[in-house]
């Protein structure tokens, strides 16, 4: 090879790795931001979209109707920690180490070997922040600064852990990053000031991706707003509060709009689980009532069971552009699906050394296909105890795999959820052979998790 040729050789190459570089700046600005808005104990009947007759969410509803509203959607767990886990991870909590809630006094939490959503996203560049509540782990190699986010304001865990409600001498504090700003804190004005946190926070990333994760400490009990909200809605101070939630999403909606990054960012609203409605005695006081919980709708059960009504929420996905407006979907999805529609959509890795439960939702909400979800597991701790497959649920009221090692028959509650999402009508009798399969699939499911619950170690 002539020196010519070598040097007409070299300058295609580095003309082509200029062009590359330019490519990969292009497509690094062209991945979309994600906002991830996670109430608490928000139940599937709050929102008017939802069926609610005296609270308005003219934001929600707006949102839901530029969009994809969700029938047949599910949080990872009926209570908050698993939830959490489920939803940050896209595996089961049984499986990732997290089947139960943690407390003030808890010295672990998420296992450190979970690649949670913002670590995921960090190697494309993005900015990652939470704001709200956490309640993954406190302790310091378990808070979101040490999990992947940039920055962090809000709350380690529940606004009800401090005395009256919880026995425990650690108070409450609200962190900006690692540093305590305020104890005891003012949970009146909480859904505000984690608002406008949001809105600075969108607005100091217009530049760049941003994966923003805004888990509200409302409307776990104690429920609470401000002056300016209370008194506004018809359904008294739980209907204010979820009020003070729509105003919330609308300002971030608005700022996104107001910062051009509207068409370029999905935003997702749902809740951890349902409504907290078999208050325990510690909770009715200093003010709460019993109907201070929100509203299951016309489903049965509550936070803490595996009916309907414990895991079934509120899911709202927009983004324009991507996801066609007015969809209302009954096909199945869970909050596990998020973690791998948002890695996906990112163009980045998605962990391959573990079980992932969660399902790439995009082509579904873009209205391309039906959802790639089936099936969905139902735990109550570490229990597993109903599966979903299409229409039909059974659910047990044990574990299976306690049941593996017990003689005496369980009784199954067979529901067809098309007609019946209220779970009103046992159809095990008359469905035999469909019992005897989707017991056997709770069987293998409970084998498969009893041989490897978390992986790796």
């Amino acid at each position: 090879m002539n020196r010519r040729s070598f040097l007409g050789l070299t300058g295609a190459s580095v003309a082509s790795l200029a062009a590359a570089k330019d490519a990969s700046a292009a497509d690094r600005q062209n991945r979309p931001n994600f906002i991830l808005v996670f109430a608490d104990d928000l139940g599937y009947g709050d929102l008017s979209c939802y069926g609610h007759p005296t609270i308005r969410t003219p934001n929600l509803d707006r949102m839901a109707q530029e969009g994809m509203r969700l029938t047949s959607f599910y949080a990872a767990a009926s209570v908050c920690s698993p939830s959490r886990a489920g939803l940050l991870t896209g595996r089961y909590p049984v499986r990732c180490g997290q089947p139960g809630n943690l407390g003030p006094g808890s010295t672990g939490g998420l296992p450190l070997s979970e690649v949670i959503l913002p670590a995921a996203l960090k190697p494309l560049g993005y900015r990652t922040m939470a704001i709200g509540k956490w309640h993954l782990g406190h302790t310091p190699d378990y808070v979101p600064t040490a999990r992947g986010f940039d920055s962090f304001y809000g709350l380690p865990y529940s606004n009800d852990m401090i005395p009256p409600w919880v026995k425990t001498d650690r108070p409450l504090h609200l962190y900006r990053d690692t540093e305590s700003i305020e104890s005891p804190v003012q949970q009146e004005t909480l859904t505000e000031r984690y608002t406008e946190e949001a809105v600075k926070f969108i607005r100091r990333s217009r530049g760049s991706r941003f994966f923003l994760y805004l888990p509200h400490s409302m409307p776990h009990l104690p429920v609470s707003t401000s002056r300016r909200f209370r008194g506004r809605s018809r359904a008294g101070l739980y209907g204010d509060v979820i009020e003070t939630l729509d105003w919330s999403m609308g300002r971030i909606l608005a700022t996104l709009k107001q910062e051009h990054l509207d068409r370029r960012t999905m935003v997702i609203f749902t809740s951890d689980n349902g409504p907290w409605l078999n208050l325990p005695a510690r909770m009715l006081q200093q003010g709460n009532e019993r109907w201070h919980a929100g509203s299951k709708g016309l489903l049965r059960g509550h936070k803490g069971n595996t009916y309907e009504g414990g895991l079934r929420v509120p899911g709202i996905v927009r983004w324009p552009g991507r996801i066609p407006p007015g969809q209302i979907s009954e096909d199945i999805a869970a909050t596990m699906d998020l973690y791998t529609t948002i890695v996906q959509a990112a163009g980045a890795d998605l962990p391959a050394d573990r079980t992932l439960d969660g399902k790439d939702l995009m082509p579904f909400l873009a209205g391309k296909a039906p959802s790639p979800r089936q099936e969905f597991y139902y735990f109550r701790g570490s229990n597993l105890e109903a599966v979903r497959e299409g229409k039909w649920k059974l659910r047990l009221s044990r574990s299976m795999r306690d049941d593996l090692e017990k003689d005496d028959p369980l009784t199954p509650e067979l529901f067809d959820l098309d007609f019946d999402p209220a779970e009103q009508y046992n159809l095990a009798d008359r469905e035999p052979d469909l019992v005897a399969r989707l017991e056997n699939k709770l069987r293998e499911f409970a084998a498969e998790l009893s041989a490897k619950v978390v992986e790796p170690r």
